[in-house]
């Protein structure tokens, strides 16, 4: 094992969870008022109504199907009685339909951020850099869904390597020949989005965080008239 594919597959991922998990709480403590989205709305509604949806459900359900397909490993599926053709068709559609939404989402804030010169003049450099990256990751998304599964005579099985790598490193016991004999692509994809959750803390995205769950659980807010009907204003 070369100092190079240590450095790519044990270093970088532990290095990249660790600034996540450390650089979260740190933002957290030391930079409250700066925990934002940093909202462009009032400069501009019109794109951002429907890109920003767009965008986020479909980066959380491509988020979600990466999860669900690296945890699960290929033997559950098997006992199940799922083929691979049908665990392939199922995943690959589900992950070009999120794409396509995120990726429509994505352009339309894009396109918004270029174009306004309000909103333009909000973009930070740490902007710009999550920008770059997402266009990576989404664009090589996007390659390895249609080029390696939906459009190939011959389906690339990412369960057999990327997968069992990842799951390993969650026990300690890092699988670098299973990752080694993945597909390039998908190499320079989990290479690219360790450096994304690496940047993850420092930038406008930890606003995910502030899910307002207990919206869920607060009661409604009642509005009463300040004067009976009919009755007038006092005078």
């Amino acid at each position: 094992m070369s100092a190079g594919e240590i450095l790519l597959w044990i270093i970088l991922p532990y290095a990249a969870v660790t600034t996540f998990v450390v650089g979260t709480w740190w933002r957290y403590r030391a930079d409250q008022f700066g925990w934002t989205s940093g909202s462009t709305q009032l400069f501009e509604q019109k794109i951002l109504g429907w890109a920003g949806p767009a965008f986020h459900y479909g980066a959380l359900a491509a988020v979600g199907g990466h999860v669900i397909g690296l945890m699960i490993p290929k033997s559950f599926t098997e006992a199940i009685g799922m083929s691979e053709g049908t665990y392939r068709w199922f995943s690959a559609i589900a992950g070009a339909v999120a794409g396509a939404v995120c990726v429509i989402g994505f352009v339309g804030l894009v396109y918004r951020r270029i174009t306004n010169v309000r909103v333009r003049r909000t973009t930070s450099r740490t902007d710009l850099l999550v920008y770059f990256l997402l266009v990576v990751l989404i664009g090589m998304g996007c390659w390895m869904t249609f080029a390696h599964n939906l459009i190939t005579a011959s389906p690339y099985d990412y369960r057999e390597t990327v997968s069992e790598w990842w799951r390993s490193l969650f026990i300690l016991q890092p699988d670098v020949e299973a990752v080694q004999g993945a597909n390039t692509v998908y190499q320079l994809h989990a290479i690219v989005a360790w450096a994304f959750w690496a940047l993850f803390p420092f930038s406008r995205l930890v606003h995910a965080w502030s899910i307002p769950l207990q919206y869920l659980g607060r009661p409604y807010i009642l509005y009463r008239r300040r004067y009976a009907a009919g009755s007038g204003r006092p005078r």
